[in-house]
């Protein structure tokens, strides 16, 4: 089985032996949607292979390829009657250097150009026609150009990563932002020649990709005719992979390696799954690139799985998006990071639009998390929609960046290599004092600011913080079992091997409390653990050790139970 990881041309893909999940069934659901579409996902989530099968299902020029791409899929064997009638002029905006204005308007103009030239070349218009565009200096007006040189055909426009580089501007620059974006900007000028196209009838149809609709609401008189089907119930499964379609990718792992099909699928589903586009959406979604990063990157010669379960250029994606979290008043975005990793949840409104001339706030952050993938829709209630951290990547992720916060915010380092230490002594040696003793040299020193009104849980967000900056443990935080929520369990993560697991439960004893408060806390943790130790599924974990935290917000004590 060939794994397509990272290849987004659908031609090669197809025709390169690889395998595919058939979703070309969505195509004629788009035909009948509408004609203007705008479908915005989370980064790396099989946006940019799906606008390639649009592209190559459409494409008059890719007609005599037809049967050789499409006579195994859904599509080819129910085909629609627009299927090879249009020339399609597709353009990508990623890449673009984002230093100053200068810089954007000319990797987008020479975007736009390397496109338009290429639109020109494959359907035959001519040199005098590719001539043309070198006496258009703006890229709204290269545009128009081509549309003129194009009168009376019929075009698809697809445009994929439309806000890749507006969402870097967006979070480094606000007013350099609105300078592109607004009135007068280049980029809606050249939506509102998009928009004057479908008016006349050269563009018939349209599929914009992005992340947010950052860019799009801040041009809409600009271009207000694209129907955002990104929370449309029927089109929730449209990129990523179902439950059942990762069933099927797994089984010849099960197979090759006589893995426990069952246990493979949950820890798949615990890194990879969570993501729903409609509150009553029937089921999540996977993210599709970082399942195939796994199959790819799984050792079937060892039977072992990667490593690092998120790929380094995911990370890289993810990492570029945080930048966002500056976005208006970096300490209330703070507080929402707080709140979602201590209570599990957040309650917001969705936004469709964004208008930053009036503020950014809660339910505008809260709405950019979810589109970017660092949150997910889980259900809805009169207050508004409940979002969730999807899955453990991201929780990866909101731990490294939450790490760098509370060092930034109270001027401290935390050195990675002393966290890393302090664990394998934990895995290796069974001695959870280093990591206790690094946990204590950092409550000292925060600030009253981030811990002034410290409980239980601020203290097991600093722990956990600790722990998610090594990959040594696949870690879990309060799993329900049998209606009790043990704190922190460090389970054994394939590839690696260590020679103990752990059951953590943490205590907060006010210092207000003195020895009276720290003698209950500390009868209370040994108790709670006494009760985990008999539930059926921790009993039955090998290699496990149990201990008791016991911290007044400096002062951290070990009791070593099992």
């Amino acid at each position: 089985m060939r794994i397509p990881y990272g290849i987004s041309n659908f031609k090669d893909l197809i025709t390169g032996g690889y395998v595919y999940i058939d979703k070309t069934d969505y195509i004629a659901k788009l035909e009948e949607a509408g004609k203007y579409h705008i479908l915005l996902r989370p980064r790396r989530f099989g946006k940019s292979l799906m606008l390639s099968a649009l592209e190559h299902y459409y494409d008059i020029g890719s007609k005599a390829d037809f049967e050789a791409i499409f006579s195994k899929l859904y599509i080819g064997k129910h085909p629609t009657p627009l299927q090879s009638s249009y020339q399609v002029l597709f353009m990508e905006f990623s890449g673009i250097e984002t230093g100053s204005h200068e810089q954007i308007l000319s990797g987008f103009n020479v975007n736009v150009n390397i496109y338009l030239q290429a639109f020109l070349k494959r359907y035959g218009y001519g040199a005098e026609a590719i001539a043309g565009l070198a006496d258009c200096p703006a890229p709204a007006d290269k545009l128009k150009h081509v549309f003129n040189v194009a009168s009376g055909k019929k075009i698809l426009l697809l445009v994929d990563e439309y806000d890749h580089f507006a969402n870097t501007v967006l979070a480094e620059d606000l007013e350099l932002f609105r300078r592109i974006t607004g009135k007068g900007g280049f980029v809606r000028s050249f939506y509102e020649t998009v928009k004057a196209a479908t008016q006349r009838g050269i563009v018939d149809r349209l599929f914009i990709t992005g992340v947010t609709p950052i860019t799009l609401d801040s041009m809409t008189s600009g271009f207000n005719i694209g129907e955002n089907i990104s929370f449309d119930k029927s089109f929730n499964t449209v990129t990523g992979f179902t439950k059942a379609e990762v069933a099927g990718l797994l089984q010849p792992l099960i197979e090759t390696c006589q893995l426990d099909a069952e246990k493979l699928m949950e820890d798949v589903t615990r890194w990879y799954n969570g993501y729903r586009f409609h509150p009553n959406a029937r089921e999540s979604v996977y993210n599709a690139n970082m399942v195939l990063y796994f199959l790819k990157n799984f050792d079937r010669e060892e039977c072992a799985y990667p490593e690092r379960m998120l790929d380094d250029n995911i990370a890289s994606d993810y990492g570029k998006l945080m930048g966002l979290f500056k976005i208006g008043n970096p300490d209330e975005n703070y507080a929402v990071l707080d709140e979602l990793i201590n209570t599990g949840e957040v309650i917001a409104q969705q936004r469709r639009k964004f208008d930053f001339d009036k503020g950014f706030e809660r339910d505008d952050f809260i709405s950019l998390l979810a589109y970017m993938g660092f949150a997910s829709l889980q259900g809805k209630t009169l207050s508004g929609e409940v979002f969730a951290i999807p899955n453990h990547v991201m929780q990866e992720l909101y731990f490294q960046y939450f790490k760098v916060e509370l060092e930034r915010r109270n001027q401290i380092t935390i050195p990675n290599r002393g966290l890393a230490l302090a664990v394998e002594v934990l895995a290796l040696h069974d001695n959870l004092q280093p990591l206790a003793d690094e946990m204590q040299r950092v409550l000292q020193v925060l600030s009253n600011r981030d811990f002034t009104n410290m409980d239980e849980k601020h203290v097991k967000t600093l722990l956990l913080t600790l722990l998610y900056q090594v990959s040594f443990y696949f870690i879990q935080s309060e799993r329900e079992m049998n209606h009790k929520y043990p704190d922190i369990l460090l389970l054994e993560r394939s590839p690696f091997v260590v020679q103990h697991q752990h059951l953590i439960e943490l205590k907060y004893a006010k210092k207000s409390d003195k020895e009276k408060g720290w003698k209950a806390k500390r009868k209370e943790g040994i108790e709670q653990v006494e009760g985990y130790l008999q539930l059926p599924e921790i009993a039955t974990l090998p290699k496990l050790s149990a201990w008791v935290l016991l911290t007044d917000g400096e002062r951290v004590d070990v009791i070593k139970m099992q």
